[in-house]
């Protein structure tokens, strides 16, 4: 027989379990709960607790919490909760059931080893199918690691999937799809010269979270926008998750990438949890917390408001809710050493309980007015799935903004369309228009033109159509308006030319987002032509469709190479990286305006009106003592023109990148650039051409 363990009334904080020399502390939040049970598992597979701890109301509940300490029990004892209160009734809103095992909402580690989502969807005893946390130590030695403090205007971002980065036989590393494989492509990020990775979700989700018809395929929730447990990494990316070696692994990863110099950006899901709606699984919120996690309708609140598309949608400007979500983040700044946040569906955080817009948000301000918070780097995406579109108005100050008005604007003209230049020529100067206005700054916009909602870059230039069959929806799921175009065939071909053009196609995208103002994010395998065959809402696609294929990044070496040196040409220009928007004045101490806009002659006024025009050029100068000013050209018109370029006194003019040159004469290492002959270029159709003016 297992060991009995003494124990305790123990104290309300802190929320959830606590290891020290004596035990262990255990404390949930159960604002309704009338009858609540500690039970204890050997294993994380175990179906039945060795021991079960009746919590009495005298001795272990203080406010809100209940709260219990076992004695000398060991760090690595699997843990769940049963907790009964009131029945649900449409004033109340409660979903109490004493036979589901509950996750502990701020448990360090769990395991799905067991999980079965349906029987969590149904009434009844769940237990031998229910997840598990464990009691996690938090001893680390983190040898002196810090959170990174990268300034914004010189951060490049590289939007990644943990699991799909390295599980890929390709990949060559030993552990393939877990932090640890991650940690074996360091190197290769270094190359690339990124300064933050974007993991998508890795706080621990339910892969079983996807429609019935797409589970029967076989088919499970990919991307990990289904978040249960926000304290925990997912144990699908652990080496030895039956260990609850969750933290440790996690943190070897953070340790590792920052003595890299890259830092950490987590994609967090605080809009909505894997719970679902009303027929839902109950996990942990539902049969804890009551009412107060979820939006619900005032009148009936058995009824979820779902702003997310996901069934549910976070209470969270409710105060029990607002502080569990900034305990989280700080907790991850804290312990974790994240450096930065991205919200998903960020503006479904500024819906108040009865689901209208908030001018002033409780939870975005206090997300930005956290001390602990302050040197961490936020971003939204400043929408939701109920049409909400915040993008240059999300409230607060400092927060960055997935720009997805860049994204579409960028995609149109990169495709050949004609009449937009001033909007183009808005977006790649920082979008001022969105901004400015609010004293915000170019650091705001966080460029990008694909990301892993969407056509990879590859495919972007490939299909004009989505082909997402293979998830089980009939093709009715994903994007409708990609903005995307197939170079004259749909999907694979050997057409040299056709080739060509979309190779030119994704070197335009990578000159122009690197040459922008703002924060540019690339999307991970996108700098090797990475292709998912169309699909445009791989959600479901844990499989070689999703995952990196490193062969790629062989058989696309000049691609690779045309982004390495691109971003090597963004940090030798601080003018690319300024922190303050253009305002066409003279550069101080020089003779020439930090901007100045030319038609195809120099000072010729641009064709900004003309409704068929596809070109700009401007002349960007230098900002320090010894930075090369620019001359930008992107002519994405299908004639070739030629251009006189504009004189500076004292310097001479380099070519540094022509997309419309074949490699490795598209774009030039700036040790081995040659003076230009004379001041006349011609320049290829639908092509970017960059050059450089160093001191003659």
């Amino acid at each position: 027989m297992t060991k009995q363990y003494t124990f305790r009334s123990g104290s309300p904080y802190p929320l959830g379990t606590k290891v020290n020399d004596e035990g262990v502390n255990f404390s949930i939040s159960s604002r309704h709960a009338t009858v609540v049970e500690l039970l204890l598992f050997k294993t994380a597979i175990s179906k039945k607790p060795f021991q079960i701890i009746p919590l009495e109301r005298n001795k272990n509940h203080t406010f809100f919490s209940w709260h219990v300490f076992v004695e000398n029990l060991p760090a690595g004892t699997w843990y769940g909760w049963r907790i009964d209160g009131p029945s649900l009734t449409k004033e109340s809103g409660l979903r109490f059931d004493r036979q589901k095992l509950l996750l502990d909402p701020w448990a360090r580690a769990i395991s799905h080893k067991l999980w079965n989502r349906s029987k969590a969807c149904q009434a009844g005893d769940n237990s031998a199918f229910a997840m598990k946390a464990a009691v996690v130590d938090n001893d680390y030695d983190w040898e002196g690691d810090t959170p990174l403090v990268i300034r914004s205007e010189k951060a490049i971002i590289y939007e990644l999937h943990v699991g799909g980065f390295t599980r890929h036989p390709s990949s060559g590393v030993k552990n393939p799809g877990t932090f640890a494989g991650l940690i074996e492509k360091i190197p290769y990020l270094q190359q690339l010269g990124i300064t933050h990775v974007e993991l998508l979700p890795v706080m621990a989700f339910d892969e079983q979270d996807v429609p019935v018809h797409t589970a029967e395929l076989g088919l499970k929730n990919y991307w990990g926008y289904s978040t249960h447990s926000f304290f925990s990494p997912h144990p699908g990316y652990c080496v030895t998750p039956e260990k609850a070696t969750h933290i440790r692994e996690f943190r070897d990863l953070v340790k590792a990438l920052h003595k890299a110099g890259i830092g950490v950006i987590m994609d967090v899901v605080f809009n909505h949890t894997s719970e679902a709606g009303a027929d839902g699984p109950v996990i942990n919120f539902k049969g804890i917390t009551g009412n107060s996690f979820y939006l619900t309708d005032k009148h009936d609140k058995r009824i979820f408001h779902d702003y997310t598309g996901c069934g549910n949608t976070i209470n969270g400007n409710h105060p029990l809710v607002t502080n569990f979500i900034i305990s989280c983040l700080e907790y991850w700044v804290r312990e974790m050493h994240i450096d930065g946040f991205r919200f998903d569906l960020a503006s479904a955080l500024a819906r108040g309980e009865d689901g209208t817009v908030l001018q002033d948000p409780p939870l975005v301000w206090g997300i930005e007015l956290s001390e602990k918070l302050s040197r961490t780097k936020l971003i939204a995406e400043a929408w939701d799935a109920a049409g909400l579109y915040q993008v240059g108005n999300f409230p607060g100050y400092r927060w960055g903004e997935w720009n997805g008005r860049y994204r579409d604007v960028i995609r149109r003209f990169i495709g050949g369309e004609s009449g937009i230049i001033s909007e183009v020529a808005t977006r790649i100067c920082g979008s001022s228009d969105l901004y400015q206005p609010q004293h915000r700054l170019p650091i705001s916009g966080i460029n990008f033109i694909t990301c892993h909602d969407g056509f990879t870059l590859n495919d972007l230039f490939s299909y004009n159509q989505k082909h997402n069959i293979a998830n089980g929806e009939d093709n009715r799921d994903g994007c409708n308006n990609s903005l995307s175009f197939n170079c004259g065939v749909e999907g694979e071909t050997k057409d040299p030319a056709v080739i060509a053009l979309r190779k030119q196609s994704a070197k335009n995208a990578y000159a122009i987002l690197l040459v922008s103002l703002g924060v540019p994010m690339l999307l991970a395998g996108d700098e090797f032509l990475n292709s998912q065959q169309g699909n445009n809402n791989s959600y479901c696609q844990d499989n070689p469709l999703s995952w990196l294929d490193w062969q790629a990044s062989q058989d696309n070496a000049d691609i690779l190479r045309f982004v390495q040196l691109m971003v090597q040409l963004r940090k030798r220009h601080p003018s690319l990286m300024r922190r303050n928007f253009l305002n066409g004045e003279a550069v101080k101490g020089r003779e020439i305006a930090d901007i100045t806009w030319h038609g195809e002659q120099p000072d010729q006024t641009p064709n900004w009106d003309t409704a068929d025009n596809r070109f700009i050029a401007y002349t960007l100068a230098a900002i320090e003592e010894n930075e090369a000013d620019l001359h930008i050209v992107m002519n994405m018109s299908d004639d070739i023109l030629k251009i006189q370029l504009p004189k500076i006194n004292g310097r001479q003019w380099h070519l540094s990148v022509d997309t419309g040159k074949s490699a490795p004469v598209d774009i030039i290492e700036f040790s081995q650039q040659i003076p230009l002959v004379g001041d006349i270029y011609q320049v290829s159709q639908r092509s970017v051409v960059v050059f450089e003016a160093q001191a003659k």
